[in-house]
Protein backbone atom coordinates (compact mmCIF):
# COMPACT_ATOMS: atom_id res chain seq x y z
CA UNK A 1 0.00 0.00 0.00
CA UNK A 2 0.98 3.88 -0.09
CA UNK A 3 1.77 5.99 2.72
CA UNK A 4 2.65 9.59 2.60
CA UNK A 5 6.30 9.35 4.53
CA UNK A 6 8.09 11.64 6.65
CA UNK A 7 11.37 11.36 5.65
CA UNK A 8 14.19 14.01 6.72
CA UNK A 9 13.24 18.12 7.10
CA UNK A 10 11.42 19.34 4.64
CA UNK A 11 10.49 16.19 2.49
CA UNK A 12 7.67 13.88 2.64
CA UNK A 13 6.83 11.63 -0.35
CA UNK A 14 4.60 8.70 -0.83
CA UNK A 15 6.41 4.88 0.44
CA UNK A 16 4.97 2.03 -0.52
CA UNK A 17 4.79 -0.60 2.90
CA UNK A 18 3.22 -3.88 3.20
CA UNK A 19 -0.47 -3.96 4.02
CA UNK A 20 -1.64 -4.08 7.80
CA UNK A 21 -3.34 -6.90 9.04
CA UNK A 22 -5.20 -7.86 11.99
CA UNK A 23 -2.86 -9.15 14.19
CA UNK A 24 -4.71 -9.80 17.27
CA UNK A 25 -8.63 -10.97 18.02
CA UNK A 26 -9.20 -7.16 18.93
CA UNK A 27 -7.58 -5.39 16.14
CA UNK A 28 -9.60 -3.80 13.06
CA UNK A 29 -8.60 -2.67 9.68
CA UNK A 30 -9.96 0.36 8.67
CA UNK A 31 -10.01 2.38 5.26
CA UNK A 32 -8.87 6.47 6.25
CA UNK A 33 -11.36 8.26 4.22
CA UNK A 34 -10.06 12.13 5.01
CA UNK A 35 -6.93 13.17 7.40
CA UNK A 36 -6.71 16.51 8.77
CA UNK A 37 -3.31 18.39 9.39
CA UNK A 38 -2.65 18.96 13.29
CA UNK A 39 -0.74 21.95 14.00
CA UNK A 40 2.06 20.04 14.74
CA UNK A 41 2.29 18.33 11.79
CA UNK A 42 3.72 21.41 9.92
CA UNK A 43 6.62 21.85 11.99
CA UNK A 44 7.53 18.44 12.90
CA UNK A 45 7.86 17.66 8.61
CA UNK A 46 9.32 21.65 8.48
CA UNK A 47 12.23 21.04 10.99
CA UNK A 48 11.95 17.34 12.10
CA UNK A 49 10.74 17.76 15.40
CA UNK A 50 11.04 13.77 16.15
CA UNK A 51 13.30 10.69 14.04
CA UNK A 52 11.92 9.67 11.01
CA UNK A 53 11.44 8.18 8.73
CA UNK A 54 7.72 7.60 9.78
CA UNK A 55 4.30 7.18 8.72
CA UNK A 56 2.36 10.82 8.89
CA UNK A 57 -1.50 11.93 9.54
CA UNK A 58 -2.96 11.09 13.26
CA UNK A 59 -6.28 13.40 12.59
CA UNK A 60 -8.36 10.87 10.72
CA UNK A 61 -12.29 9.78 9.84
CA UNK A 62 -12.24 6.01 8.04
CA UNK A 63 -14.18 3.20 6.83
CA UNK A 64 -14.14 0.15 8.60
CA UNK A 65 -12.69 -2.90 6.47
CA UNK A 66 -11.67 -5.94 8.45
CA UNK A 67 -12.28 -6.54 12.39
CA UNK A 68 -10.89 -9.46 14.62
CA UNK A 69 -13.24 -12.04 15.88
CA UNK A 70 -13.48 -10.62 19.24
CA UNK A 71 -14.32 -7.06 18.09
CA UNK A 72 -18.62 -6.54 18.64
CA UNK A 73 -19.26 -2.90 18.10
CA UNK A 74 -17.64 -1.97 14.25
CA UNK A 75 -17.92 -3.93 11.18
CA UNK A 76 -16.67 -3.46 7.89
CA UNK A 77 -18.12 -0.70 6.49
CA UNK A 78 -18.77 1.67 9.62
CA UNK A 79 -17.75 5.17 9.24
CA UNK A 80 -15.59 5.89 12.42
CA UNK A 81 -13.22 8.51 13.75
CA UNK A 82 -10.12 7.29 15.05
CA UNK A 83 -8.55 9.53 18.57
CA UNK A 84 -5.20 9.31 17.69
CA UNK A 85 -3.90 8.40 20.81
CA UNK A 86 -3.60 4.77 21.12
CA UNK A 87 -4.65 3.49 24.64
CA UNK A 88 -6.20 -0.15 25.26
CA UNK A 89 -9.36 1.07 27.44
CA UNK A 90 -8.24 -1.29 30.65
CA UNK A 91 -5.23 -0.30 31.90
CA UNK A 92 -5.40 1.88 35.39
CA UNK A 93 -5.12 5.00 33.82
CA UNK A 94 -7.70 4.22 30.97
CA UNK A 95 -10.21 2.23 33.92
CA UNK A 96 -10.00 6.33 35.36
CA UNK A 97 -10.81 7.85 32.12
CA UNK A 98 -6.81 9.06 31.39
CA UNK A 99 -6.78 7.37 27.80
CA UNK A 100 -3.76 9.66 27.02
CA UNK A 101 -1.87 8.38 30.01
CA UNK A 102 -2.40 4.35 29.26
CA UNK A 103 0.05 2.61 30.44
CA UNK A 104 -0.25 -0.82 28.19
CA UNK A 105 0.74 1.53 24.92
CA UNK A 106 3.84 3.88 26.26
CA UNK A 107 6.36 5.71 24.39
CA UNK A 108 7.92 9.02 24.70
CA UNK A 109 5.17 10.88 23.59
CA UNK A 110 2.61 7.95 24.57
CA UNK A 111 1.04 5.87 21.91
CA UNK A 112 0.10 7.74 19.29
CA UNK A 113 -0.72 7.60 15.39
CA UNK A 114 1.45 9.68 12.89
CA UNK A 115 4.69 9.97 15.08
CA UNK A 116 6.81 7.38 14.24
CA UNK A 117 8.91 5.61 16.99
CA UNK A 118 8.17 8.70 19.28
CA UNK A 119 3.99 7.42 19.79
CA UNK A 120 4.81 3.49 19.81
CA UNK A 121 5.15 3.07 15.89
CA UNK A 122 1.11 2.67 15.13
CA UNK A 123 1.56 3.69 11.37
CA UNK A 124 0.12 7.17 10.34
CA UNK A 125 -3.19 7.89 8.88
CA UNK A 126 -2.31 9.08 5.31
CA UNK A 127 -2.07 5.51 4.45
CA UNK A 128 -4.27 3.13 1.98
CA UNK A 129 -4.92 1.71 5.29
CA UNK A 130 -4.34 1.53 9.38
CA UNK A 131 -4.54 -1.23 11.86
CA UNK A 132 -6.48 0.03 14.73
CA UNK A 133 -5.80 -2.26 18.41
CA UNK A 134 -8.56 -2.55 20.80
CA UNK A 135 -10.86 -1.23 18.18
CA UNK A 136 -14.03 -1.61 20.34
CA UNK A 137 -13.10 0.75 22.86
CA UNK A 138 -10.76 3.18 20.74
CA UNK A 139 -12.88 3.29 17.28
CA UNK A 140 -15.84 5.74 18.04
CA UNK A 141 -18.80 5.47 15.61
CA UNK A 142 -19.43 8.38 13.50
CA UNK A 143 -22.87 10.30 13.41
CA UNK A 144 -24.80 9.94 10.91
CA UNK A 145 -24.43 11.69 7.39
CA UNK A 146 -21.35 13.11 8.98
CA UNK A 147 -18.95 14.42 6.61
CA UNK A 148 -15.59 12.52 6.05
CA UNK A 149 -13.91 16.13 5.56
CA UNK A 150 -15.25 17.51 9.20
CA UNK A 151 -14.92 14.05 10.92
CA UNK A 152 -11.23 13.92 10.19
CA UNK A 153 -11.02 17.35 12.62
CA UNK A 154 -12.39 15.66 15.31
CA UNK A 155 -9.77 14.02 16.14
CA UNK A 156 -7.02 16.42 17.98
CA UNK A 157 -7.11 20.34 17.32
CA UNK A 158 -10.84 20.23 17.67
CA UNK A 159 -10.68 18.37 20.83
CA UNK A 160 -7.99 20.30 21.69
CA UNK A 161 -9.73 23.85 21.42
CA UNK A 162 -13.00 22.29 23.21
CA UNK A 163 -10.97 21.23 26.27
CA UNK A 164 -9.32 24.48 26.94
CA UNK A 165 -12.70 25.94 27.65
CA UNK A 166 -15.77 23.14 27.97
CA UNK A 167 -14.88 21.52 30.83
CA UNK A 168 -13.59 25.06 32.66
CA UNK A 169 -16.94 26.89 31.29
CA UNK A 170 -18.65 24.00 33.35
CA UNK A 171 -17.42 24.90 36.70
CA UNK A 172 -17.58 28.72 35.82
CA UNK A 173 -20.82 28.92 33.87
CA UNK A 174 -21.99 32.36 32.54
CA UNK A 175 -18.29 33.55 32.30
CA UNK A 176 -16.18 35.15 30.32
CA UNK A 177 -13.21 33.20 28.09
CA UNK A 178 -10.27 35.39 27.20
CA UNK A 179 -8.14 33.40 24.11
CA UNK A 180 -4.41 34.98 23.35
CA UNK A 181 -3.11 33.33 20.54
CA UNK A 182 0.46 33.72 18.05
CA UNK A 183 1.76 30.21 17.29
CA UNK A 184 0.02 29.42 14.27
CA UNK A 185 -3.03 27.21 13.47
CA UNK A 186 -6.27 25.88 14.09
CA UNK A 187 -6.87 25.85 17.85
CA UNK A 188 -7.26 29.08 18.90
CA UNK A 189 -10.05 29.25 16.36
CA UNK A 190 -11.43 26.03 17.43
CA UNK A 191 -11.60 27.34 21.26
CA UNK A 192 -13.27 30.21 20.53
CA UNK A 193 -16.37 28.56 18.06
CA UNK A 194 -16.19 26.11 21.13
CA UNK A 195 -16.71 28.66 23.49
CA UNK A 196 -19.37 30.55 21.42
CA UNK A 197 -20.96 27.87 20.77
CA UNK A 198 -21.19 27.00 24.61
CA UNK A 199 -22.93 30.29 25.63
CA UNK A 200 -19.61 32.09 27.13
CA UNK A 201 -20.88 35.52 28.05
CA UNK A 202 -18.25 37.03 26.23
CA UNK A 203 -15.48 35.63 24.27
CA UNK A 204 -12.63 37.79 23.86
CA UNK A 205 -9.39 37.02 21.36
CA UNK A 206 -6.17 38.69 20.73
CA UNK A 207 -3.52 37.59 18.14
CA UNK A 208 -0.71 38.97 16.53
CA UNK A 209 -1.90 38.04 13.15
CA UNK A 210 -4.41 40.33 11.93
CA UNK A 211 -6.30 36.82 9.24
CA UNK A 212 -6.91 34.76 12.64
CA UNK A 213 -8.67 37.87 14.23
CA UNK A 214 -11.01 38.62 11.26
CA UNK A 215 -12.07 34.84 11.73
CA UNK A 216 -12.54 35.19 15.23
CA UNK A 217 -14.60 37.98 15.04
CA UNK A 218 -16.69 36.70 12.35
CA UNK A 219 -16.90 33.47 14.95
CA UNK A 220 -18.46 36.00 17.18
CA UNK A 221 -15.75 36.55 19.48
CA UNK A 222 -14.94 40.41 20.54
CA UNK A 223 -11.08 39.94 18.34
CA UNK A 224 -8.44 42.45 18.37
CA UNK A 225 -5.18 42.21 16.62
CA UNK A 226 -2.16 42.53 19.14
CA UNK A 227 1.55 44.26 18.00
CA UNK A 228 4.33 44.95 20.24
CA UNK A 229 5.64 43.86 23.50
CA UNK A 230 3.03 41.28 25.73
CA UNK A 231 1.80 43.37 28.24
CA UNK A 232 1.62 42.16 31.98
CA UNK A 233 -2.27 41.55 31.76
CA UNK A 234 -5.08 41.62 29.78
CA UNK A 235 -8.81 42.40 31.14
CA UNK A 236 -9.27 39.21 33.36
CA UNK A 237 -11.86 36.24 32.58
CA UNK A 238 -12.62 33.33 34.38
CA UNK A 239 -11.66 31.28 31.44
CA UNK A 240 -8.63 31.59 30.09
CA UNK A 241 -6.14 29.92 27.09
CA UNK A 242 -2.35 30.38 26.17
CA UNK A 243 -2.31 29.71 22.19
CA UNK A 244 0.83 32.15 22.09
CA UNK A 245 3.94 29.41 22.42
CA UNK A 246 6.19 32.64 23.98
CA UNK A 247 7.11 33.24 27.38
CA UNK A 248 5.62 36.44 28.17
CA UNK A 249 2.91 35.64 26.59
CA UNK A 250 1.99 32.64 29.09
CA UNK A 251 2.72 34.61 31.68
CA UNK A 252 0.26 37.48 30.45
CA UNK A 253 -2.65 34.75 29.86
CA UNK A 254 -2.02 33.62 33.39
CA UNK A 255 -1.88 36.94 35.00
CA UNK A 256 -5.12 36.94 33.16
CA UNK A 257 -6.85 34.97 34.78
CA UNK A 258 -9.59 35.56 37.58
CA UNK A 259 -8.95 34.65 41.12
CA UNK A 260 -9.61 31.25 41.27
CA UNK A 261 -10.35 30.95 37.56
CA UNK A 262 -8.70 28.36 35.46
CA UNK A 263 -5.71 28.75 33.02
CA UNK A 264 -5.43 26.18 29.54
CA UNK A 265 -2.12 26.25 27.63
CA UNK A 266 -2.50 24.51 24.31
CA UNK A 267 0.56 25.57 23.29
CA UNK A 268 3.90 22.99 23.23
CA UNK A 269 6.72 24.81 24.71
CA UNK A 270 9.86 22.97 23.95
CA UNK A 271 12.17 25.01 26.14
CA UNK A 272 12.47 23.49 29.13
CA UNK A 273 13.42 26.37 31.02
CA UNK A 274 9.71 27.95 30.72
CA UNK A 275 8.79 29.82 34.04
CA UNK A 276 5.52 30.72 35.50
CA UNK A 277 4.14 33.72 38.22
CA UNK A 278 3.85 30.46 40.70
CA UNK A 279 3.48 33.39 43.13
CA UNK A 280 0.48 35.22 41.40
CA UNK A 281 -0.99 31.87 40.66
CA UNK A 282 -0.78 30.99 44.41
CA UNK A 283 -2.05 34.36 45.99
CA UNK A 284 -4.74 34.23 42.82
CA UNK A 285 -5.46 30.88 43.25
CA UNK A 286 -5.46 29.99 39.38
CA UNK A 287 -5.68 26.89 38.02
CA UNK A 288 -2.69 26.00 35.15
CA UNK A 289 -3.41 23.00 33.45
CA UNK A 290 -1.11 21.72 30.10
CA UNK A 291 -0.96 18.94 28.83
CA UNK A 292 -1.90 17.13 24.84
CA UNK A 293 -5.20 16.37 24.47
CA UNK A 294 -7.60 13.39 25.48
CA UNK A 295 -8.48 12.27 22.75
CA UNK A 296 -10.55 9.63 23.57
CA UNK A 297 -12.04 11.21 26.88
CA UNK A 298 -13.43 14.42 25.13
CA UNK A 299 -14.53 13.08 21.44
CA UNK A 300 -17.82 12.04 22.58
CA UNK A 301 -18.12 15.21 24.42
CA UNK A 302 -17.54 17.24 20.70
CA UNK A 303 -19.60 14.89 18.82
CA UNK A 304 -22.42 15.66 21.17
CA UNK A 305 -21.28 19.39 20.89
CA UNK A 306 -21.47 19.02 17.46
CA UNK A 307 -24.90 17.87 16.92
CA UNK A 308 -26.36 19.45 19.26
CA UNK A 309 -25.28 23.03 18.67
CA UNK A 310 -24.25 25.37 16.01
CA UNK A 311 -20.87 24.34 16.19
CA UNK A 312 -18.92 23.47 13.26
CA UNK A 313 -15.71 22.96 12.56
CA UNK A 314 -15.65 23.95 8.99
CA UNK A 315 -16.61 27.38 10.12
CA UNK A 316 -12.55 27.58 10.41
CA UNK A 317 -10.51 28.43 7.19
CA UNK A 318 -10.13 24.99 5.71
CA UNK A 319 -8.38 24.11 2.53
CA UNK A 320 -9.18 20.34 1.59
CA UNK A 321 -6.90 18.74 -1.18
CA UNK A 322 -7.37 15.78 -2.93
CA UNK A 323 -5.42 12.28 -1.51
CA UNK A 324 -3.54 12.21 -3.80
CA UNK A 325 -1.72 15.70 -3.72
CA UNK A 326 -1.18 14.87 -0.25
CA UNK A 327 2.17 14.78 -0.68
CA UNK A 328 2.81 18.66 -2.45
CA UNK A 329 -0.19 20.10 0.15
CA UNK A 330 1.66 18.86 3.88
CA UNK A 331 4.27 21.02 3.74
CA UNK A 332 2.33 24.64 2.62
CA UNK A 333 0.64 26.71 5.19
CA UNK A 334 -3.01 26.51 5.63
CA UNK A 335 -4.98 27.10 9.19
CA UNK A 336 -6.65 23.90 8.55
CA UNK A 337 -5.35 21.38 5.95
CA UNK A 338 -7.57 18.22 5.23
CA UNK A 339 -6.55 15.61 2.39
CA UNK A 340 -9.44 13.61 1.56
CA UNK A 341 -9.95 10.64 -1.12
Amino acid sequence: MRQLTYVRPGEVEWHDVPDPSVRHPTDAVVRPLAVARCDLDLPMAEVGLFPGPFALGHEIAAEVTEVGDAVEHHRPGDVVIVPFQVSCGACRPCTAGSFAACSTHMAPLGGSFGFGPSGGDHGGGVADFLRIPTADHLLVAAPAGGDAVTLATMSDNVIDGYRAVGPPLREHPDSAVLIVAETPGSIALYAVTTAVALGATEVRYVDRDPTRVEVARRLGAHATVHTGPWPKRFEPAAVTVDATGDVDGLHTVVRSTERYGHCTSVAVYFDQATTLPLLEMYTRGVTFHTSRADSRRFLPEVLDLFTATSFDPLSIPTTVVDWNDAAEAWLEPATKLVVRR
